[in-house]
């Protein structure tokens, strides 16, 4: 599932300049920009994509506006618009492609197209069909119940100590909960956890002050060094990232730890797979 860094970087993109050029091949890009581009129409592919409104309003709706910004809450792609905003929640499998407009060459699990006035589209693709599409006119009554994001300055770790106080919930459990904080998911919960030494099992309100604070540290460089390395690229169509060469525990169950050479392991917590060292990171810690 794409995480902070992943969208982050497919965000990041999305600002790149108009002009940027095409592959000749494929008629693929790496993202040029879309800011400023017109919507002249929108094709859906599966309806079930659009999660607010209706099909028919959403294709309506969204006619003649034109894209004034892009950017990110959370693992929603939140786009701008000059009436409404688009967001765009990728799950499992979702991508964005931005493509020179040919109306007859769909490629396979488009679900959703966003036709610009310049003869370039952008497509929502999913080949599992889990991700979803939503046009407001507010953003936040889709990102409303988030939690802050992990590099907002208000969340101190004196903050963030203080929530994990509140929650009697294994550690694994309440970073993977949007609510509590924004942007982390399976991947990246178990690298960080990794990185601070606490074993995901750990109830979040027995860490203590000290180590609540190297959590959100390490919360924050795990983040910055996967947006460095444009994300972990494993089955997406572009796969410029490649944070999944520098996995320390994710799927990496049987073989050594990089740090102290103990094998790694893999249990489940909320229904969720799971890696660690049990030497780095050890029970009740």
């Amino acid at each position: 599932m794409p995480e902070l860094p992943e969208v982050e970087t497919i965000v990041r993109s999305l600002r790149n300049p108009i002009g940027s050029h095409f592959s000749k091949d494929i008629q693929l890009t790496l993202r040029p920009g879309i800011i400023g581009r017109m919507i002249q129409d929108c094709q859906v592919l599966w309806e079930r994509s659009i999660a607010f409104p209706s099909v028919n309003e959403f294709q309506n709706q969204i006619q003649k506006q034109k894209i004034i910004a892009v950017h990110r809450r959370g693992k929603f792609i939140v786009i701008e618009l000059e009436r409404q905003s688009l967001l765009i929640h990728l799950r499992m499998s979702g991508d964005i492609l931005v493509q020179k407009e040919n109306r007859d060459r769909n490629f396979k699990h488009d679900r959703v197209i966003l036709n610009f006035d310049d003869k370039v589209r952008m497509v929502f693709n999913d080949p599992r069909k889990f991700g979803r599409v939503w046009l407001v006119d507010d953003p936040e009554i889709v990102t409303g119940s988030l939690g802050p994001e992990p590099f907002a300055t208000e969340l101190t770790p004196q903050s963030f100590f203080l929530k994990m106080q509140k929650a009697k919930r294994q550690i694994k459990s309440l970073l993977l909960d949007q609510s509590f904080l924004a942007g982390l998911g399976n991947i990246y919960t178990d690298e960080v956890l990794f990185k601070a030494g606490i074993h995901p099992s750990t109830l979040a309100n027995s860490i203590d002050r000290e180590a609540a604070g190297i959590l959100l540290l390490s919360i924050r460089e795990v983040l910055e060094e996967g947006i460095r390395r444009n994300g972990a690229s494993i089955d997406w169509v572009y796969r410029g990232g490649d944070f999944q060469n520098h996995f320390q525990v994710y799927q990496r169950a049987g073989k050594k730890c990089l740090r102290c050479g103990s094998i790694i392991e893999r249990t489940v917590i909320n229904q969720r797979g799971t890696h660690f060292c049990p030497t780095c990171q050890p029970c009740g810690k």
